[in-house]
């Protein structure tokens, strides 16, 4: 069960190393309660004192006086920030704490661009929001897809809620003018790597009139390896030497994602969808 902490925090938004292509990154919660057994951001917790990723979830309680400190400067130049980089924003906490309407505000007062990614349809809440966002500036709203057997889904992100819901949440998105997206990642040797389920969420992807599909295989080290292994070993145990096998190090290795890569781009072919979320963001942002 979650524990939540009220914390606060020095900066809203942190510069980033490399635009991705994104130069800021904004995380109002620290820990994350959807429990995926993949996540790359278990690591995170550590420098807290905690091994507790999924449960000690942290709130900062200020971060929106923070974030117009920030949008307000005349140094601020309205660069593309990405809400979540490292934790959901519309987790359970969330639902209970309700920082995003009055973060989707300061975009709007401020004109600032975002990115917002979440396996959560709570983000419908903000839909008004959001669509007035997108009248003025770039906003993209993206739904990480994995899985459309609700029997695998369930065992590898618990507390994320059913693909269905989270392409329904979609498609009501492209109703605006935000750009839309499937995150397919990370895709999971033996899991949900085959024909048939990836056919599946690119065919939901077109119904849904997404912008872009992107996917990509996870790269497992430190906690998160020992946790997806750990994980495997107790719910798949048939795949625990053929996943070991193929991740002798922290990658798959070329074979493995030349073969799935043929896969999906004929897929990406046959329902006509980018791979590219860059796109429609430059064509967004070079008409203002």
């Amino acid at each position: 069960m979650a524990i939540y902490n009220e914390i606060t925090c020095t900066v809203a938004c942190n510069r980033l190393k490399r635009k991705i292509p994104f130069s800021w990154d904004l995380n109002i919660y620290r820990g994350c309660e959807h429990g995926c057994k993949y996540c790359y951001a278990m690591y995170s917790h550590q420098y807290l004192g905690s091994q507790r990723y999924f449960e000690d979830i942290n709130v900062k309680t200020n971060i929106v006086e923070l974030l117009e400190k920030q949008l307000s400067s005349p140094k601020w130049n309205r660069e593309v920030v990405n809400i979540g980089g490292v934790t959901d924003s519309y987790q359970p906490a969330e639902a209970k704490y309700k920082l995003m309407p009055d973060i989707l505000r300061l975009m709007i007062k401020y004109k600032t661009p975002c990115i917002i990614s979440t396996k959560s349809d709570l983000v419908l809440r903000d839909y008004d929001l959001i669509a007035e966002l997108s009248q003025i500036t770039y906003v993209n709203v993206a739904a990480t897809i994995t899985c459309m057997d609700e029997g695998i889904r369930g065992k590898i992100e618990p507390g994320g809620v059913d693909s269905l819901k989270r392409f329904a949440m979609l498609k009501e998105f492209s109703k605006t003018n935000a750009s839309t997206g499937l995150h397919f990642m990370p895709i999971i040797p033996y899991l949900t790597d085959t024909q048939e389920n990836i056919d599946a969420l690119y065919s939901n992807a077109k119904d849904c009139n997404v912008s872009y599909v992107l996917p990509g295989v996870r790269y497992l080290r430190g906690k998160t390896r020992a946790t997806f292994f750990e994980f495997i070993k107790q719910d798949f145990p048939g795949l625990y030497e053929l996943l070991q096998a193929l991740y002798k190090t922290g990658g798959t290795g070329a074979d493995y994602k030349n073969e799935l890569y043929k896969m999906v781009n004929e897929l990406k072919e046959k329902y006509k969808l980018s791979s590219s979320y860059s796109k429609p963001m430059k064509e967004k942002m070079h008409r203002q």
